[in-house]
């Protein structure tokens, strides 16, 4: 009786753990949005096979494609926050990290800003760009080397810092007039995502972080 009494009681317990509900993630820290060994969370529409995971990092190879973040921190929607990752170009590759962005079956993306990702490519516009809005000509991180590109957005001001060095400091004026083909050039909500420029530029992203600010 005594035994049984033991095992109903291991019983119970074990049921109780295996209902209890996880931790909740807390989104006031730096939460990883990549799991170093799928691209679950994240969603891409054409050309899906230019992005893989080897060795702890989303490798990006391949024609023009879009990964966009679509994961359960904030519903994938951000308005203040920090988003960073630790990249490696190869030379003469291009890509870039999107801010206040929506997924696109098709096409560059056109809502929210591109931050650019670019040592050697032959466009002018450098790491840490906000894509033809802030650019930066001087070269700040070097190709076949791990470097840090840490953007910021809090109100109307944009922040990009390439290994903890300020390269741009942007604030939106009130009631801009975009160009038409840029008028999705704004700060708003929305998710991040991750740029495949051209079959020739081969990329790799690794600490996939974001730190919501609201």
């Amino acid at each position: 009786m005594r035994k049984l009494l033991s095992c109903l009681i291991l019983a119970l317990f074990l049921a109780a753990c295996a209902g209890s509900k996880p931790n909740k993630i807390n989104d006031k820290d730096w939460v990883s949005i990549f799991d170093g060994r799928t691209l679950n969370w994240w969603k891409v529409g054409e050309n899906s096979s230019t992005f893989r995971v080897e060795n702890g990092a989303i490798v990006v190879e391949g024609p023009r494609a879009h990964l966009f973040y679509d994961g359960p921190l904030r519903n994938h929607n951000f308005k203040d926050f920090e988003f960073k990752a630790d990249v490696m170009t190869t030379p003469g590759s291009n890509s870039g990290m999107y801010i206040h962005t929506e997924y696109q079956q098709t096409g560059w993306p056109s809502k929210g800003y591109e931050i650019q990702v670019n040592n050697t490519h032959s466009d002018w516009r450098k790491t840490g760009s906000v894509y033809a809005i802030a650019d930066v000509k001087e070269q700040l991180a070097q190709d076949n080397e791990w470097f840090t590109q840490h953007i910021i957005v809090q109100g109307k001001k944009i922040t990009v810092k390439v290994n903890d060095k300020i390269a741009v400091e942007y604030t939106e004026p009130e009631n801009v007039n975009r160009p038409n083909d840029m008028a999705g050039r704004l700060l708003s909500t929305g998710t991040v995502a991750l740029q495949g420029h051209d079959p020739k530029s081969k990329v790799y992203y690794k600490n996939i972080m974001i730190k919501p600010l609201d």
